[in-house]
């Protein structure tokens, strides 16, 4: 499969929020309740317009387009939020649709956004092809634990962190 990776901008605002409905709908499904993919579907104007000015920084934030113009991936970066953030790069978020999985587009993603060297991620727990795709990039899970807000129904969360390679 054929994409192209470039820096979002404002005007990508409502793709990137329909992708990632779609991307949430189809990795999440045995993890939220149908009334959450309802209320996404619901919220799409206002986080749209919410994701505008997230989407207007120079920060990593990477859409990845295949040969029909159709945006298939994102991921975004930027300073670490954790207060004792193990890392001071943290990969916030990272989606391709289900139909690139195994094209390399999420490891060309997130090379684009963090690059290969030291970084920290978020991942909910119970999500094993996410799991193996960070650990496969150099993650590991760091022991700290969290869980979403109640909007996301309390999912917990694990903190993974990739190191930088030991001078040796």
């Amino acid at each position: 499969m054929d994409f192209q990776l470039r820096q979002a901008t404002p005007e990508d605002a409502e793709a990137v929020v329909l992708m990632q409905t779609l991307a949430h709908e189809e990795c999440y499904p045995h993890l939220l309740s149908p009334g959450f993919f309802r209320g996404r579907r619901a919220s799409i104007p206002e986080r749209v317009e919410r994701r505008r000015p997230h989407l207007a920084v120079p920060d990593p934030r990477i859409i990845a387009v295949d040969a029909s113009n159709e945006l298939v991936g994102f991921a975004d970066a930027g300073p670490g939020r954790d207060d004792d953030g193990p890392e001071p790069l943290e990969l916030y978020s990272i989606y391709t649709l289900r139909r690139t999985y195994g094209t390399g587009l999420g490891a060309a993603l997130m090379r684009a956004a963090i690059g290969d060297g030291p970084a920290y991620l978020w991942v909910v727990e119970d999500n094993p092809r996410a799991l193996a795709f960070y650990l496969k990039q150099g993650f590991r899970p760091d022991g700290k634990r969290n869980t979403l807000p109640p909007e996301w129904e309390e999912l917990p969360e694990f903190r993974m962190v990739r190191q930088a390679p030991s001078a040796g």
